[in-house]
């Protein structure tokens, strides 16, 4: 491997410098030196910074305007958040894909009830309003509960224009979550929506950083009307 394949290497192993990479706030020296050690290191010998900040430059030029959403896409969009939500999951197992119907039973979507089932290999994990949680235990009797979360919170952002098609919108939703140390318990998607359930505790700081996101997707939106 060379130098260039090495940078390559760790710096897409911290996606948060990759971010700031791409949008030029990065410390070319600063970072060669913070990667020198690990490069000598794997490459068995010596190499100058000089280096390693000409492969950090060309690494730069290349992911330019690689991460991030099309802004020729405009992505109207709204905040939703239901409350009092709990979370189960549990080893997949047939006789438990046999009890998805009637777990559906259990909820008044019309009334504003939350439901979400995701099917995974080995797992199935049911979102689902709290006060259902007693008939939902009652159901899944029997069955190898994994982990049960109760007081979470989902956010749905709910897109007007082609977030389905739109790369770099979930990434961008992800990424401000997780630089406000949010912990996101389950992702879901659809269409036009994505959700994500978070505990209780990070409502009001989740809702706020959604909202500062959508307002920057209206502000760069409007920039290319422009």
């Amino acid at each position: 491997m060379t130098i260039s394949d090495f940078v390559k290497k760790l710096t897409e192993e911290q996606p948060f410098l990759l971010e700031a990479l791409n949008r030029g706030i990065v410390n070319f020296g600063n970072l060669a030196a913070e990667f020198k050690p690990r490069i000598e290191t794997a490459l068995e010998k010596e190499v100058t910074d000089s280096a390693i900040v000409m492969a950090l430059r060309r690494y730069a030029e290349e992911i330019k305007d690689r991460i991030g959403v099309d802004r020729r896409v405009p992505l109207d969009c709204e905040i939703a958040m239901k409350t009092n939500i709990c979370d189960f999951n549990m080893v997949k197992s047939a006789e438990l894909l046999h009890k998805l119907k009637s777990i559906y039973g259990l909820v008044d979507l019309d009334r504003g009830d939350f439901l979400n089932i995701t099917i995974g290999n080995y797992e199935i994990s049911i979102a689902i309003s709290q006060k259902h949680s007693n008939k939902l235990e009652a159901v899944l009797e029997g069955e190898k509960i994994l982990n049960r979360q109760t007081g979470l919170v989902a956010l749905t952002i709910r897109f007007q224009g082609d977030f389905f098609h739109t790369p770099g919108v979930t990434y961008q939703v992800m990424q401000a979550l997780a630089w406000k140390r949010i912990n996101l318990l389950e992702i879901i998607s659809t269409l036009s929506e994505l959700t994500v359930v978070i505990a209780k505790k990070d409502a009001i700081k989740g809702y706020e950083v959604l909202h500062e996101l959508i307002d920057r997707f209206d502000l760069e939106g409007a920039e290319v009307s422009e």
